[in-house]
């Protein structure tokens, strides 16, 4: 297998001067089309393909990203002129774009990182995500997979596929988390899965060897790569969540002081987590399987907040300075109706979070969840999380989540 080469220069500088070339005038006056369109991130040479609809109320737009089967609500939409601008979800990234009569011409932009600009269009009327599509069942099924980076770097993941009339659909759990919704279609012997939720932007392709052997490529975004194999197992197991990250020896409880969006700091042995049960959510608003867990804890805490519980998000953002960090996350709390408290707590990397956390071994993924008892003695560490796009594993993971919080609960 050999990966596509990205010529992004030349790429660029074409959709930049067709936008401005093209035999077809903009017409300023039409505005943005309201109904369903089909949107295109090129990264990697690869098109990935996403639906959004567009609708228009009292003069204003709302925009809905779907993403299999999630729709993200994307408010805050300008149109100036000819041109189109919004901003992904709760994300830190951006869309500009020249509208035409049924089209759009942009670009794509995570504006916290240096030089990450990807070509973006659009076409209005375009229903799916795809064109001509089938589905064939024999992907379906989970599958033992291993991907293994440029470096060589092996990863252990469970891939799950199941058709759905002409897509197919599912996603990769690995110990720190999912890949979301995915879906895609087949050719003969050849799969095909997108995602693309305003920050992922993933595309998968594996042949299928004989009945039960995969043999695929990933990218994801504007230059990750890797190869993967994947073996049809419907007995296997990921590492137990709940063991990967836990207290050192020599340590009994967690200790911090973090300050909250208004700059208060704020530990475990304020008044308001006296005798409460307590979950630490470590997470970070640029991380859409922290969006999931922070979906989940939201509905959940919304339920149970009246029986003695609490939950501290301790927020690590990708830029060190605090009003940046305050602002991407108060808009999370306020576009998802959080009613949990936040504390900015440091920088988006492992390494900062286990700094900031000494007592524990290491933090290896966010989100990473901490649940402490009335007493203030840990209880449970959870890495990762598998969402909703997990089927099956999110259920599981819900069921017996509620178990454990209720036994916590109920005791003395």
């Amino acid at each position: 297998m050999i990966k596509n080469k990205l010529k992004p220069i030349s790429l660029i500088f074409y959709l930049f001067f067709s936008a401005f070339s093209s035999c077809e005038e903009p017409l300023p006056e039409v505005g943005l089309k309201s109904g369903m369109w089909r949107g295109e991130i090129v990264a990697q040479e690869n098109t990935i393909p996403f639906n959004f609809e567009v609708e228009k109320s009292e003069g204003a737009y709302k925009i809905n990203l779907i993403n299999g089967d999630e729709k993200l609500n994307i408010d805050g939409v300008d149109i100036l002129g000819d041109s189109l601008f919004f901003n992904m979800h709760i994300f830190d990234i951006s869309i500009k774009a020249k509208i035409y009569k049924d089209s759009l011409v942009g670009s794509y932009t995570k504006n916290y990182a240096e030089n990450y600009v990807l070509p973006f269009r659009a076409t209005f009327g375009k229903m799916g995500r795809f064109d001509i599509i089938d589905s064939s069942d024999k992907f379906d099924g989970t599958w033992e997979t291993v991907f293994k980076d440029e470096g060589g770097k092996e990863t252990n993941a469970i891939g799950i596929f199941k058709s759905d009339g002409k897509l197919l659909k599912g996603t990769f759990l690995t110990k720190t988390g999912d890949y979301r919704f995915l879906d895609g279609y087949t050719v003969n012997d050849t799969m095909f899965l997108y995602t693309f939720d305003g920050n992922h932007i993933f595309k998968f392709r594996a042949y299928m060897e004989n009945d039960t052997l995969l043999k695929g490529e990933y990218w994801s975004g504007k230059t990750a790569y890797k190869t993967f194999v994947s073996r049809k197992n419907d007995e296997v197991e990921l590492p137990d969540p709940n063991s990967l990250t836990y207290l050192k020896d020599g340590y009994d409880k967690i200790e911090f002081s973090f300050p909250d969006l208004d700059g208060k700091l704020t530990t475990l042995q304020d008044e308001k987590y006296k005798d409460k049960i307590v979950i630490l959510q470590i997470l970070g608003t640029w991380c859409p399987n922290c969006m999931d867990e922070t979906r989940f804890l939201s509905d959940w805490y919304k339920k149970n907040q009246s029986s003695g519980v609490e939950i501290i998000g301790l927020a690590y953002e990708v830029k060190p300075d605090f009003n940046y960090a305050k602002n991407r996350v108060q808009t999370m709390k306020t576009k998802m109706d959080v009613p949990y408290n936040f504390l900015i707590a440091g920088t988006s990397s492992t390494e900062s979070a286990s700094a900031s956390l000494p007592m524990l071994n290491k933090v290896i993924s966010f989100p990473t969840s901490i649940i402490i008892d009335k007493t203030g003695k840990v209880r449970r560490i959870h890495t990762g999380f598998n969402g909703p796009a997990t089927g099956i594993f999110y259920e599981e993971f819900v069921d017996e989540f509620n178990q454990f919080m209720k036994a916590l609960i109920d005791e003395p």
